[in-house]
């Protein structure tokens, strides 16, 4: 969707500040969130792409005032409640109402090295789907608008580029989010020129790669 979330390219947004040796986490609740976030995930209730979608759904006032992991608490708060988790009475007051059900947990201390193992692997799909370009083809991005959520940047669509890598096959996040089928297809690395992104001020000897996948891309010379 086009919401406050795709900042890519957008001016005046203030400075970016370089934390020299950061920390992973900047507090002790933090850490507690992305835990939270995973383990509830193992209910496999949503999935990646669904909870990127409840990030980008948050207002966009409220958005630009949270932290980073303030929209992921918010965000899985609205998501526990939608799928049916816990009501909103319960997770205000931090207590299950009387005669609630009580769910058995999926994720327990055993299983966890096996579960966090996997995570990098959720989108990936082994299966023989023949891939609509090449290394070295130039592509045009799509010019689309989708109400949802998309991995495909403003800055990026319509505009000319090149692949340069095949990551294989992976679930279409555009379809996933909404709980349309996964629509498994080619993920690429496009590199495009940063004049072709931002005109002739950028420098010429710079470029930006983006992962895309097939529905995003045309064949270059297209202007969808």
């Amino acid at each position: 969707m086009n919401g406050v979330h795709d900042m890519g390219g957008i001016q005046n947004m203030g400075p970016v500040f370089y934390e020299k040796d950061e920390p992973v986490f900047h507090a002790p609740w933090e850490a507690r969130a992305y835990a939270l976030v995973r383990a509830v995930r193992a209910w496999r209730k949503w999935n990646a792409d669904a909870n990127r979608d409840g990030i980008e759904r948050i207002p966009p006032a409220e958005y630009l005032r949270m932290s980073y992991y303030e929209r992921w608490v918010a965000a899985l708060v609205e998501q526990i409640v939608e799928h049916g988790l816990a009501t909103r009475a319960e997770v205000e007051s931090g207590r299950a109402l009387q005669g609630s059900g009580t769910l058995k947990p999926v994720l327990m201390e055993d299983t966890v090295p096996a579960f966090v193992s996997q995570w990098t692997t959720l989108a990936a799909r082994d299966l023989p789907v023949a891939p609509r370009f090449k290394n070295g083809q130039a592509v045009r991005a799509r010019n689309i608008h989708p109400a949802g959520h998309t991995r495909l940047p403003r800055y990026a669509r319509g505009k000319a580029g090149t692949i340069v890598r095949d990551h294989g096959v992976h679930v279409f996040p555009d379809t996933n989010a909404r709980f349309q089928g996964e629509k498994p297809q080619h993920v690429y690395s496009v590199r495009f020129a940063a004049r072709e992104l931002w005109g002739d001020q950028a420098s010429p000897h710079d470029s930006v790669h983006i992962d895309l996948w097939d529905d995003y891309l045309d064949h270059a010379g297209s202007h969808s």
